[in-house]
């Protein structure tokens, strides 16, 4: 089950790394890295969903994803960083620990 967890997290990374393409790209190669960028970041969704249930997946996608191109932001683009800022992201990796936690493991198919 860690495998499909890492599975979403390496999804999430491609997908902050997809969101920054389609703000920052200007030539042919940055937007091609972007498109390689939301497939892999699909790919590693769609592999996750099935072996976790589909909403715990997605949510857990998006709110990783959410931080990290929040914190990318911060670090690389010169984005203004506020204690309410921090503190909603930490709320948002709370909720999702949470999710992780309370979800069920889908059985395995025999």
């Amino acid at each position: 089950m860690l495998k499909e967890w890492l599975k979403i997290i390496i999804a999430a990374v491609f997908e902050v790394l997809w969101v920054i393409g389609l703000t920052h790209a200007n030539q042919v190669l940055e937007w091609i890295g972007t498109v390689i960028a939301i497939v892999i970041s699909f790919y590693f969704l769609i592999m996750a969903g099935e072996k976790i249930a589909v909403g715990t997946v997605y949510a857990v996608f998006v709110g990783l994803g959410t931080a990290g191109t929040v914190v990318s932001g911060v670090f690389f683009f010169d984005e203004e960083i506020s204690i309410a800022k921090i503190a909603l992201i930490f709320l948002l990796l709370t909720g999702i620990i949470g999710v992780k936690w309370t979800s069920e493991p889908e059985k395995e198919e025999r």
